[in-house]
């Protein structure tokens, strides 16, 4: 990304926004532990086909602030930054596009707001309540692991951080990973991510959402060692609009540094549709 960011106050914090472009307004919005530096494939070529895109680094990650304590970082935070976000800037509505947590906050918002989402593209994270698999559960054993406030921190950074290497196979931005979650704070900020959102609770009757109406593209790849695709194409069944689910051979869980070319056509695609 060339445009140089900006501090945008927004529920009493400051997220670092970039934009570039002009035309229909399009949010991108990143997850763990990545920055809006995710986007960076996708940003000059939405802007050069007639999109406004905004890319901010969502709250504990990148050059945002990083509150305190667990609860700041519940999704229904994360989606009142996304709104705020876009009522600071004079977008009424957008097309919204997530991955990872920030594919998690782009199905909340979608729920909670549909006023505010023209289009919806979700990558890689299934929809909420998406029929649960024995696959998913044991691929998410680090989810657990992060619970444990402390050790966890300390033993992702033992050995030059050895275990997170190991964790993300070398896929993603892992330098770039290290350097951001190296400053004070910036590691517990990400975690508590999972720790507000994830933290194991008593079972109980299934989580009651609003509906999903915006038109909806679901995209999985097939190398993804966290997130279970078969969840992604039950999506599905979830939503109300229009739903679309395409899957993206041979890509890490990072699809939008590993498939540039092929996740901007989708995007294009599936944006210009609706392209005012």
């Amino acid at each position: 990304m060339t445009a140089a960011g900006r501090p945008v106050q927004v529920n009493g914090i400051s997220l670092h926004v970039t934009e570039q472009g002009e035309g229909s307004p399009v949010v991108l919005i990143h997850g763990w532990p990545d920055s809006g530096q995710l986007w960076r494939h996708q940003v000059p070529f939405l802007a050069a086909n007639g999109f406004r895109v905004v890319v901010p680094d969502m709250r504990g990650f990148g050059q945002s602030d990083r509150p305190g304590g667990v609860d700041a970082y519940s999704l229904l935070n994360a989606v009142s930054d996304v709104t705020g976000l876009m009522d600071q800037l004079g977008i009424e509505a957008a097309h919204v596009v997530g991955h990872d947590w920030g594919a998690a906050v782009a199905w909340l918002t979608a729920m909670f707001q549909p006023g505010r989402v023209r289009r919806l593209v979700v990558v890689s994270v299934p929809h909420p309540t998406a029929p649960q698999t024995l696959r998913q559960r044991e691929m998410a054993w680090y989810q657990l692991f992060f619970q444990f406030e402390g050790i966890a921190e300390a033993s992702l950074q033992a050995d030059d951080w050895a275990l997170l290497r190991t964790l993300t196979r070398g896929d993603g931005d892992i330098e770039r990973y290290i350097t951001d979650l190296s400053r004070p704070g910036a590691l517990t900020a990400s975690l508590n991510w999972y720790r507000a959102n994830l933290a194991p609770r008593m079972p109980g009757p299934p989580l009651e959402l609003p509906p999903v109406t915006a038109p909806t593209l679901g995209i999985w790849s097939t190398q993804d060692h966290y997130l279970d695709g078969e969840r992604m194409r039950r999506s599905g069944e979830c939503v109300a609009g229009p739903w679309c689910y395409v899957e993206i051979p041979d890509a890490s869980h990072w699809v939008p540094l590993d498939a540039p070319v092929r996740l901007n056509e989708l995007l294009l695609d599936w944006l210009s549709a609706d392209n005012g």
